[in-house]
């Protein structure tokens, strides 16, 4: 299902494709990971590539891993749309759920997306403001499990779609902030382009997203991790996270309008 053609299609649209940060950029099979996806965006078009489909040649990349994709678990409650997600190996981002992937077995992965929701309201064109600095739920389930960290940052990501004017303090800003609150997820008022306009639609934009895959960083397992250790592992992820920004942002961000970001 992974490698079915449509999937390349839809890769092809952007284009979206796949590269390691460094020769360093090596996963052996050997153990479980935890890829940390940023940015958001407004739907994670670029996961979605790269994870849930061989369309940016995830397993060529790196054979012997089996990567998970993670969303909502209220998304399971669809029929049929359960079963697409279902069989593209997608799962739940519940912590039962990444538990249960990350024991099954050398090589099993998973993929959350950190910014979540909260996130996705600050998703613009040319920027990269992540929400990250309180997000330590991840990492300890790393810890927990032995698992590498492996930061990615897709550049183009927040590049499809535009979003209305939504600053804090705003009225639509304070509804969307309490919809999460209520309903786990949120509604970014955004736009694309259409069939034949290219400035009002739902489709997004045709802009390229390249997601670079960062060094792992190896963690001690413990059943018990402390706060101090769990900090101290999230800042080698934010520093190899924002290295890769560094080191490709001229090359894949160019038309940029403002630097990286750690928000919240």
């Amino acid at each position: 299902m992974r490698s079915l053609r449509p999937w390349s299609w839809f890769a092809g649209y952007y284009p979206a494709s796949l590269i390691k940060a460094s020769a360093e950029v090596d996963l052996p099979a050997d153990r479980p990971y935890v890829f940390g996806y940023h940015p958001h965006g407004i739907i994670g078009m670029g996961a979605f590539a790269t994870f849930a489909t061989e369309s940016t040649g995830f397993s060529e990349a790196f054979p012997g891993i089996k990567p998970h994709l993670l969303t909502l678990a209220s998304n399971f409650h669809i029929p049929l749309y359960r079963d697409l997600l279902l069989s593209l190996g997608i799962c739940s981002v519940s912590k039962k759920s990444c538990i249960n992937i990350l024991s099954s077995g050398p090589g099993s992965a998973i993929t959350i997306v950190i910014g979540g929701a909260a996130e996705s309201l600050a998703a613009r064109p040319g920027t990269a403001d992540l929400t990250l600095k309180r997000r330590l739920g991840f990492i300890k389930v790393a810890i927990q499990q032995g698992a590498s960290l492996v930061p990615v940052f897709s550049f183009g990501e927040n590049d499809i779609y535009d979003q209305l004017s939504n600053e804090k303090g705003t009225t639509i800003y304070k509804m969307q902030k309490t919809f999460q609150r209520i309903f786990g997820f949120t509604l970014p008022l955004f736009h694309g382009r259409g069939l034949l306009t290219y400035n009002v639609g739902l489709l997004p934009f045709r802009h390229p997203i390249v997601s670079v895959v960062g060094r792992p960083i190896a963690v001690n397992q413990t059943d018990k991790p402390t706060k101090e250790y769990v900090e101290q592992v999230q800042a080698q992820y934010i520093e190899e996270l924002v290295r890769i920004w560094d080191t490709y942002k001229d090359t894949y961000a160019r038309e940029r309008t403002s630097e990286l970001k750690l928000v919240d």
